[in-house]
C-alpha cells in the first residue's frame, strides 16, 4: 500500500466536486416517460360507450402475482356493458401486489386492458391501492354513453377487427406496413 492510495481515492470526489449538478424538479416539472413505458392500468371503452372487457379472467390467470381479481357477469338486452354475452362484473387491480410486467395486457383477448404512463401511484392508505373497476375505466369521451345501453355500432362482429377478412380479401393493398405472412400468396 502506497501513501498515495488515500489520494488517489479522493481523486475522483475532487474531479466530481466542480461539475454541474444534474438535478430534476420532479414535482413540479415532471419528465415524461417513455411512450411504451408500463404504468397504471386502464380498461378501455368501445366508441358508443360499451366497456370493451367481456369478463374473460384472462388477465387475472396471465398474473404472475395475482394481483387481479375479475368476476364476470352475463349481459342481457335490458342491461348490456359490454357487446359479448359478458362483462367484467367485478375488476380489481391491487397495486400492492402489481410487478407491473405486463403480462395481463398481453393476455386480454380484445385489447380491453392497455397500461398507461401514469406512474404516481404512492398512497399511504392500502385500500386506495386496490383499484376498482369504477377507477380503472376510461372516461367517457364526446359522444359516448354511459353503459348500460344497446349496442349503437352495429352487430357483435362490427366490434372487433377484420383482419382474417382484410387477409382474404384480394384488393387488400399488402405493403411493409401490412406484411404477408409465411405461406401466404402475394
Amino acid at each position: 500500500m502506497s501513501f498515495l492510495d488515500p489520494v488517489k481515492g479522493f481523486g475522483v470526489t475532487f474531479a466530481t466536486m466542480f461539475k454541474p449538478v444534474v438535478t430534476e424538479d420532479y414535482p413540479r416539472n415532471p419528465l415524461p416517460t417513455a411512450p411504451r413505458y408500463h404504468g397504471r392500468h386502464q380498461l378501455n371503452r368501445h366508441p358508443d360507450g360499451l366497456e370493451k372487457c367481456v369478463g374473460c379472467e384472462l388477465c387475472a390467470w396471465a398474473c404472475p402475482a395475482d394481483a387481479i381479481f375479475v368476476e364476470g357477469g352475463d349481459n342481457t338486452e335490458e342491461e348490456r356493458y359490454s357487446p359479448g354475452e359478458r362483462y367484467g362484473k367485478n375488476y380489481q387491480i391491487n397495486y400492492l401486489r402489481c410487478i407491473g410486467c405486463g403480462l395481463c395486457i398481453e393476455a386480454c383477448p380484445t385489447r380491453s386492458l392497455t397500461m398507461t404512463n401514469e406512474y404516481e401511484l404512492a398512497d399511504d392508505d392500502r385500500q386506495r391501492l386496490i383499484f376498482t373497476k369504477d377507477r380503472l375505466l376510461a372516461p367517457l369521451l364526446p359522444g359516448m354513453e354511459q353503459p348500460p345501453h344497446p349496442m349503437r355500432l352495429g352487430d357483435e362482429q362490427d366490434y372487433y377487427v377484420k383482419g382474417p377478412e382484410l387477409l382474404r380479401d384480394p384488393t387488400f393493398r399488402r405493403s411493409a406496413e401490412h406484411p404477408v405472412p409465411d405461406g401466404g400468396a402475394r
